[in-house]
């Protein structure tokens, strides 16, 4: 194991354990444990799970606090950490996946249940090299920002002492009750440079009822967003929605607000140097193709779309998830194209 300090002087240490004789001890173990790396007061290990965890059949990687029984009641870790399965053919086809956790007595180890498909370790593939001499590797580095007792207070505000604007750039939304799919719509459509103009040139200094404008609201959302460095509140611009208090304990459907909160944004832009903005960044176009099989008939239908609903279930990653939505298909039966 290496230690070095990162430049606020905070312990970052870099982990590696070479899985030997990886074949016969996955038929033979279900979970595997690393040595225990030490630095100072600062124990870790690396748990594998080479036939999978939780019902998933993938590669299964956590890292795990070793001492976790024998430190203080109470004790929280809170690190950063990355962990690497090595390609020991093309170190840059290696497969890194990254993360941030409170490590406490309840939570003491956290991971990647699928950090790669089984499949790519067997592969024949030369550049698939993750299985040499029926060794894997496996890296991990971490960096520790706070080892601590806990108070009450931290147990119950445990992000509390996290300064993400210091730590990422970035602060997050405050969750007003059952909010939390309203901050990850904010958050996704704040990060992207395109709408966030469109939003900011929306013009909102003649509004006649200023608390009910849901531009001006999100213009303040974003702004502060972009400048706070304390988390942001959204009552303002639940406001503007017509919601009352017991509105945000109530959990939304995402997509609806999202098609709501485009409508409403769409309608504000008439007439204005931003007008047709929406259309622009979010909507696309299908083509529905239908060819008789018997006869010589065939129609196209060119449709409008804000938002595609796809199956996720089966499918490991969004592209397979389209390939199933473009698929063709057969129409007979009660299924018949009249």
């Amino acid at each position: 194991m290496e230690q070095k300090e990162s430049e606020d002087n905070t312990p970052t240490f870099f982990m590696e354990w070479q899985v030997k004789n990886f074949s016969s001890e996955r038929r033979k173990k279900k979970s595997l444990k690393s040595t225990v790396y030490t630095f100072g007061k600062y124990k870790w290990q690396l748990l594998l799970f080479p036939r999978g965890h939780h019902d998933v059949e993938d590669l299964s990687v956590y890292i795990d606090v070793a001492d976790a029984q024998k430190l203080p009641v109470g004790w929280a870790r809170h690190a950063d950490f990355s962990i690497t399965l090595v390609n020991q053919k093309d170190k840059s086809n290696s497969i890194t996946k990254s993360s941030h956790h409170i490590f406490r007595a309840s939570e003491r180890d956290r991971g990647f249940t699928q950090l790669t498909d089984r499949k790519l370790i067997y592969t024949t593939d030369p550049s698939f090299g993750f299985l040499v001499n029926d060794t894997l590797i496996i890296q991990c580095d971490v960096t520790v920002y706070l080892d601590t007792i806990e108070t009450e207070e931290d147990m119950a505000f445990p992000w509390g002492f996290y300064d993400s604007k210091k730590r990422t750039g970035f602060v997050g939304i405050k969750n007003q009750g059952a909010t939390c799919y309203l901050n990850s719509l904010l958050q996704s459509l704040y990060h992207l440079p395109y709408f966030r103009k469109v939003v900011y040139q929306m013009p909102t200094e003649s509004e006649p009822n200023p608390e009910k404008s849901i531009p001006l609201a999100l213009q303040r959302v974003f702004y502060r967003l972009q400048f706070d460095d304390e988390p942001v509140d959204t009552t303002q611009l639940t406001k503007s929605f017509g919601w009352v208090d017991e509105d945000s304990f109530i959990m939304h459907d995402v997509q609806e607000l999202s098609r709501v909160l485009s409508e409403n944004l769409e309608a504000k832009m008439m007439q204005t140097v931003v007008e047709g903005s929406i259309e622009k960044l979010f909507k696309g176009k299908t083509l529905n193709f239908v060819k008789c099989l018997e006869v010589p008939f065939s129609s196209i239908v060119s449709e409008g779309f804000y938002d595609l609903s796809l199956n996720v279930k089966g499918y490991h990653n969004l592209e397979e998830s389209l390939d199933n939505y473009f698929d063709e298909e057969t129409l007979d039966g009660d299924n018949m194209y009249k």
